[in-house]
């Protein structure tokens, strides 16, 4: 029985989507100095450096992405099972491409506590799934899915950042600093931001008062 590892980066940012990723590794490791870790553990070099070796090497890399609107009109929560559908399908499709192994001979293994099967609403999610507390730390497949999601999506904010100047996306991927809630304040939601997050739907109402 083949493991994807599922993980996911970018739920707490106020702008920009969630991004998951799932990944099947094999057999295959990285040579050390280049072990597999959680993401937010690893320096940007290493991180990068890891998702290239993870790309090129693993038996399948699915990314899958919800959009600021899909936050919206979802919830962050569903949106992120979402994402999280759309990179286990992509997945699936190299899997088979590559080693011709069918979608019942892999567990899925979601990093954290809540389990699209018993969590995810009108979500279609026949595979076999488990969670684990920490995976990205603990099981190899989940620390690659969230190292590949965490350089794809910083990668995405950067150029958003481009799209979008005077927010600072590159630098802080789209989280709350105190330079992104400035912006927000002087500028306004982007429409890449997150309407329904309060600092946001704040920032758009009149002089930044109750919606």
């Amino acid at each position: 029985m083949m493991t994807m590892g599922i993980d996911e980066v970018g739920r707490g940012p106020l702008a920009g989507p969630v991004t998951a990723c799932g990944v099947v590794l094999g057999d295959w490791r990285p040579a050390a100095p280049l072990v597999l870790a959680d993401s937010k553990k690893l320096s940007k070099p290493r991180r990068e450096a890891l998702a290239d070796l993870i790309r090129a090497n693993a038996l399948a890399v699915g990314l899958g992405w919800a959009s600021a609107e899909e936050i919206d009109r979802l919830n962050i929560l569903q949106a992120t099972f979402l994402a999280m559908q759309r990179a286990v399908k992509q997945a699936f499709q190299m899997l088979g491409a590559k080693t011709g192994l069918s979608e019942d001979q892999v567990r899925l293994v979601v990093d954290g506590s809540l389990n699209p099967v018993r969590h995810g609403q009108g979500l279609d999610w026949p595979w076999q799934t488990q969670t684990c507390v920490g995976g990205d730390s603990l099981v190899a497949e989940v620390s690659a899915a969230s190292i590949v999601a965490k350089v794809q999506r910083d990668a995405h904010m950067l150029a958003l950042d481009q799209q979008y100047p005077g927010y600072g996306m590159g630098q802080h991927a789209g989280y709350g600093t105190a330079q992104h809630l400035r912006a927000l304040k002087a500028l306004g939601p982007s429409p890449v931001h997150r309407l329904s997050f309060a600092p946001v739907r704040q920032s758009a109402s009149p002089a930044g008062g109750p919606a």
